[in-house]
């Protein structure tokens, strides 16, 4: 059985831009980003990671290397697990985006969703979750960590939930947090835990429809970080 524990990258300054990072190289963790990834690290330094692997785009990159250096470990990079491929739309405005026709298949129907000269989010959920199904072959008895994005983790949550595409953003996956799956290879799924950023906070205000309060760099959230 493998148990792999999905990691967010940890905040960075696109969040109050509310601007779609997506791909773009060079967007790093701020402070706050670098104190949730550490802290994340420390919270998964006692079990026993065989392997780290990471999205390629630096937020994920940083984040993974507080929990690679705290088990001694190289980090692999998966492009598979990267950002959505947003095409046109990457470091846009949320604002300006809401304004357009094709904002309403991102809010009501994302299964339809094909971003312009990007990716489509079946596409997005279908690579995000082979890269895992392969992942759990080469692993099959092993504890491994994934670093990736907030869209990306709960796309493959939302999967292995039998959760249709259409609902997958009731999920929340915050900075920094780890959600934890297990893959059989009889088949079988549990999901052990979902959005674990520590102790318990308040919950956050929801913002307008127009703005991304549940991702930096997030087309496709309606209602939360």
């Amino acid at each position: 059985m493998t148990t792999i524990v999905l990691v967010r990258h940890g905040e960075n300054d696109w969040v109050k831009k509310h601007r779609l990072a997506g791909r773009i190289p060079g967007v790093h963790l701020n402070e706050k980003g670098h104190k949730q990834a550490e802290a994340a690290a420390q919270r998964l330094a006692h079990l026993p990671v065989t392997a780290v692997y990471s999205s390629p785009v630096t937020r994920c990159m940083e984040t993974a290397k507080y929990i690679a250096q705290s088990h001694q470990l190289d980090i692999i990079e998966v492009d598979a697990i990267s950002e959505v491929r947003y095409g046109r739309w990457e470091g846009k405005k949320v604002k300006k985006l809401a304004k357009k026709k094709r904002w309403f298949a991102v809010q009501f129907f994302p299964s339809r969703m094909q971003f312009p000269e990007g990716e489509s989010l079946r596409e997005v959920q279908f690579r995000a979750v082979q890269a895992l199904e392969d992942l759990s072959r080469q692993h099959p008895d092993d504890l491994i960590v994934v670093v990736s994005h907030a869209d990306l983790i709960k796309l493959i949550l939302a999967h292995y939930l039998g959760v249709h595409i259409d609902l997958f953003q009731r999920l929340v996956i915050s900075p920094a947090s780890a959600s934890v799956i297990t893959l059989a290879a009889n088949g079988s799924v549990r999901i052990l835990r979902l959005n674990d950023d520590g102790p318990l906070q308040r919950p956050s205000k929801p913002e307008p429809k127009h703005k991304t309060a549940d991702d930096d760099e997030t087309a496709v959230a309606s209602h939360n970080p």
